[in-house]
């Protein structure tokens, strides 16, 4: 019996150690398992983001454009003779009325003075003709002057009446060659570079001109969009002055702001384009005549519309899509359905709620259910920044 009894004792002991050990290997296992499993589980990925906000969009449309002086006047000579004197300097700001060169006036001075003094002869033979007719008219009641006579002085006080007339019109002509010597700036405007120097003989018949003149305050830009932007362009006329914007080429800061000025009455059927006409103050001279810039025309404000930063949108085989950031820190696809664009915003129109936060960089490295970190507070805190955007065109 008592053998017996060891006996179960060193088998219980056995059971128990081997249980023991079995729940020690168990455990290392699990442990090196879990260790592995934390080693091979890839890491967080670092991505900027922002958040889904609602703002007021401004809605362009864009154009290519070119940049034309108000007006443009190539000064010319109107009568002929020495050019004695250039008054003006290249590249200088004039004003209507200024004088801008001087021919000599010599000859158009005799002419007039000329003129004068034949009326001055015309005038005193007339007076002496009235007093004939005067006597004549007083004398033929006595028969001491013919009626023949009497109507004869009076046809001859008509015909030096009528040459007064003529006299007059001579002298205003010749005032107004005298004048023409003296050639003023016919607007306000830049002179540009001269064509004539002094001393050369200038006639009225030349085409060449001495300077050509040009306002550039204001100035307006001549620009092009396509015709399927008419109902858009229409209807915003329809609602007060529109604004248009210039912008240089390269897409850099804003030129200046004017005001749409016209629609063209036709459209280009060649390029299905429709051409139209802004004016600018130019106060500051930031538009040049014969200069290309886009020109972007205000249609519309989008009110409160939620919209995302356009590097958070992504293009899929099932269209436009973003990653959203969930709670758990890892990221969705979402679907999403656009309004108008530009390089720093897009408008959303379906598929986003508001305050959502949007991954805004590092979207190769990504897919659904991959954990994120912010890269900065800031980035975990900005919204997004509201730019304009471009209707379709």
């Amino acid at each position: 019996m008592k053998h017996f009894l060891s006996f179960r004792k060193r088998t219980a002991l056995i059971t128990l150690g081997c249980v023991a050990l079995l729940a020690f290997a168990w455990y290392g296992l699990l442990h090196r398992t879990a260790a592995a499993a934390a080693r091979n589980s890839p890491p967080a990925v670092a991505v900027d983001t922002a958040l889904a906000t609602s703002a007021n969009v401004p809605i362009y449309l864009q154009g290519l454009g070119t940049v034309q002086a108000f007006y443009t006047v190539t000064v010319t000579a109107r009568v002929d003779g020495e050019l004695q004197k250039v008054a003006f300097t290249e590249g200088q700001s004039v004003h209507k009325g200024d004088l801008l060169a001087q021919i000599d006036p010599r000859p158009n001075q005799a002419a007039f003075e000329q003129a004068v003094a034949t009326k001055a002869k015309d005038a005193a033979q007339l007076a002496n003709a009235r007093l004939d007719l005067e006597r004549y008219t007083v004398l033929q009641p006595q028969d001491l002057a013919s009626k023949q006579t009497v109507d004869t002085q009076r046809a001859l006080v008509d015909q030096l009446a009528a040459q007064l007339q003529v006299d007059q019109a001579v002298i205003d002509n010749a005032r107004t060659q005298l004048d023409y010597t003296h050639i003023t700036s016919p607007i306000n405007g830049r002179t540009g570079i001269r064509l004539v120097d002094p001393g050369n003989i200038v006639h009225a018949t030349d085409t060449t001109g001495i300077v050509v003149v040009t306002q550039i305050q204001p100035i307006c830009v001549i620009f092009t969009l396509p015709e399927e932007d008419l109902e858009a362009v229409n209807a915003a006329l329809l609602t007060g002055p529109v604004t248009v914007t210039t912008v240089a080429r390269d897409g850099g800061a804003e030129l200046d702001r004017g005001t749409l000025t016209l629609i063209d009455n036709e459209i280009q059927q060649a390029t299905g384009t429709l051409k139209l006409k802004a004016t600018f103050n130019n106060a500051r001279n930031t538009l040049w005549p014969g200069q290309y810039v886009n020109a972007r025309v205000l249609v519309h404000t989008d009110r409160n519309a939620l919209t995302l930063p356009t590097s958070a949108v992504q293009l899929g085989p099932d269209g436009p899509f973003t990653y959203v950031v969930k709670s758990d820190s890892t990221v969705e696809v979402r679907q999403l359905k656009l309004g108008a664009q530009t390089e720093s915003v897009t408008v959303v129109t379906a598929g986003l709620a508001l305050n959502e936060r949007v991954v805004t960089s590092n979207q190769y490295r990504l897919q659904p259910g991959t954990h994120v970190t912010l890269n900065s507070a800031a980035s975990a805190a900005n919204p997004i920044k509201t730019s304009t955007a471009h209707g379709a065109s």
